[in-house]
């Protein structure tokens, strides 16, 4: 018993510290989800006041290129007409007004005809720009943007184009805005924001180490065009890592130690996102978790002073509870040997009862042997001397032929009779052959016909067009058949409207037949025995209750069963179930 206490004391530190680890890693998580998505909010307010300031510095001076190119002096120059000074000049004091970095007209070949920086070193007079995008799109669509490092002048700068047309000849007037002011705001306020172009490039960002790299890794095609169109002169793109380390799933992205927040930007058709630092997050979570660890300690040290209280007060009541279990054990195991000891009575008064049954059916069966035996050869006997007589009549003695045929029935009746018994006594060896089953329904019905007559119903016979075929013995059938129908006829003897159906059918692998009456029915009482040996509702001398009871052991002999359902005064229905002969059986 002392061996034992350190054991569980043991378990019980174990599980207070398992209690503390679960309380802990619910809280962590619980904590680190509520200011994640508190995180997530807050970028999402930094998203939107970030895309406000793009948008509204681009948008400024979207619509300048296409107000410039409304002048006379730039629609002249662009058709040689007029003076490229005046144009330049022109440019120059639109520029300075307007706040643009860079304003210049290009010609359709792509060479720039006219700049506000034509007296400045780094002139864009004379390039030819016709590999930019914003020019190819402005020709093409009317309107062109994009984002670039200057190949001339090595600044970056966002590009926007439109369509200039005079005089049946075509040119872009295209501004350079400087977004570089905005970016050293988001430096000087620290806020870790960035913007990216369509293609996924960042080329804005409040942290150096993240400008000129991809937020996911660019495709070939991508990287090819932006070679091409020399967007990043300078800067070596293919070579860069991408910004993220995975790819983003919907609004949310994840960089190295940080994550962020995606949103579009109409204005530049990019990107902007807002990132901030996991490691604050992580803190303040763990901070939650060692909290709720403690929590948990405490809480199990409480559980377990008030589980040593109940010990004790369990302790001192625990002799009286044994007693009382055991006093309720005994009754129950006295209860039982009680309840088993009448039911090995029962079971053997059933047993008893069912030997007697047996041997007195037994006895009945041999007795009904010795009977035929003495009887079958007087009858036969008498059969054949009143057949004799019969032929030997006048045809004009009618009276006594009559009461020739009247005997020769009583004689049939009575080997019908000992052949019953006959069939109830002896066992016969069962011969399977391969039948259609409609051939014995066909003659049982050719048999009982002068029956039907006298009893005024013609039974209705439906039969499948193709053959049903099982395995049983076509005589022995259409015995059984013929029993079936007799009994129907018996019920009907006093119905005003006698009708019988009977029905053959396969239903899945069985081959089903029924035998259906209007007539008397039979009693809710007398229906479970009706098929037992010797059980009979008629008359006395009707009848020895032996047809139903040899049917189900012809049936069974063939795998059959046979069912009786009935409605007293309603009617009966007897359905027969026959298993089909396999391929196999109609091969052989």
């Amino acid at each position: 018993m002392h061996c034992t206490r350190p054991f569980f004391a043991e378990v019980n530190m174990a599980r207070a510290l398992l209690f503390a680890f679960f309380a802990a890693a619910l809280a962590w998580f619980v904590s680190y989800s509520t200011l994640l998505r508190a995180a997530r909010a807050e970028l999402d307010q930094t998203l939107l006041l970030t895309t406000r300031a793009v948008g509204a510095e681009i948008d400024r001076l979207r619509a300048l290129p296409a107000v410039a190119a409304e002048d006379a002096r730039v629609r002249q120059a662009l058709a040689g007409t007029g003076s490229l000074d005046a144009a330049n000049e022109y440019l120059e004091m639109i520029a300075d007004h307007a706040g643009a970095d860079e304003l210049f007209l290009i010609d359709a070949s792509g060479k720039t005809i006219a700049a506000s920086n034509w007296k400045e070193p780094g002139s864009f007079v004379g390039q030819n720009y016709a590999f930019r995008p914003y020019f190819q799109d402005a020709l093409a669509f009317g309107k062109g943007q994009l984002y670039a490092i200057g190949v001339t002048t090595g600044i970056p700068g966002y590009f926007l184009s439109s369509r200039v047309e005079f005089e049946g000849k075509e040119g872009v007037m295209v501004v350079k805005l400087d977004l570089r002011p905005l970016q050293q705001t988001w430096r000087v306020a620290k806020a870790d924001v960035g913007l990216a172009d369509e293609f996924g490039m960042v080329f804005l960002s409040a942290r150096p180490e993240w400008q000129y790299r991809p937020l996911v890794p660019l495709s070939k095609d991508t990287l090819s065009f932006l070679l091409e169109t020399r967007a990043y002169e300078g800067v070596d793109i293919a070579e860069v890592e991408p910004l993220f380390t995975r790819p983003p799933e919907g609004e949310n992205a994840q960089g190295d130690t940080w994550i962020a927040r995606l949103g579009p930007v109409a204005a530049t058709r990019g990107q902007v996102f807002a990132a901030r630092p996991m490691q604050g997050l992580y803190l303040i979570a763990f901070g939650w978790a060692a909290l709720a660890a403690m929590a948990g300690l405490a809480v199990a040290a409480s559980l377990k002073s008030l589980e040593q209280r109940r010990q004790i007060i369990a302790m001192r009541l625990s002799q009286s509870e044994k007693l009382e279990a055991m006093v309720v054990a005994r009754t129950a195991e006295l209860a039982r040997e009680v309840e088993a000891r009448k039911q090995a009575e029962t079971d053997l008064r059933t047993a008893q009862e069912v030997m007697i049954h047996t041997e007195k059916m037994a006895a009945m069966g041999r007795m009904s042997a010795a009977i035929v035996h003495e009887i079958s050869q007087p009858l036969a006997a008498m059969e054949a001397s009143l057949s004799a007589a019969e032929i030997g009549l006048g045809k004009d003695d009618r009276k006594t032929s009559g009461r020739i045929v009247k005997a020769r029935d009583m004689i049939r009746r009575m080997q019908r009779t000992t052949k019953h018994l006959k069939s109830f006594a002896r066992k016969d060896t069962v011969e399977l052959s391969l039948i259609d089953l409609r051939t014995p329904l066909r003659s049982a019905i050719e048999l009982v016909l002068p029956r039907a007559r006298a009893v005024g119903v013609k039974p209705l016979l439906e039969l499948p067009t193709e053959a049903v075929y099982v395995m049983a013995g076509n005589v022995r059938i259409e015995q059984v058949v013929t029993n079936l129908l007799l009994n129907a006829l018996d019920a009907l003897e006093t119905t005003p409207d006698p009708k019988i159906r009977i029905n053959l059918e396969k239903i899945g692998p069985k081959a089903v037949f029924t035998v259906t009456d209007n007539g008397t029915g039979i009693k809710d009482a007398d229906l479970p025995r009706v098929a037992d040996p010797f059980f009979s509702t008629k008359q006395t001398g009707e009848g020895l209750g032996l047809g139903l009871s040899i049917c189900r052991v012809i049936l069974a002999d063939f795998s059959g069963e046979l069912d009786i359902h009935s409605i007293e005064q309603s009617g009966t229905q007897v359905t027969v179930t026959l298993p089909l002969a396999t391929q196999e059986n109609e091969t052989a």
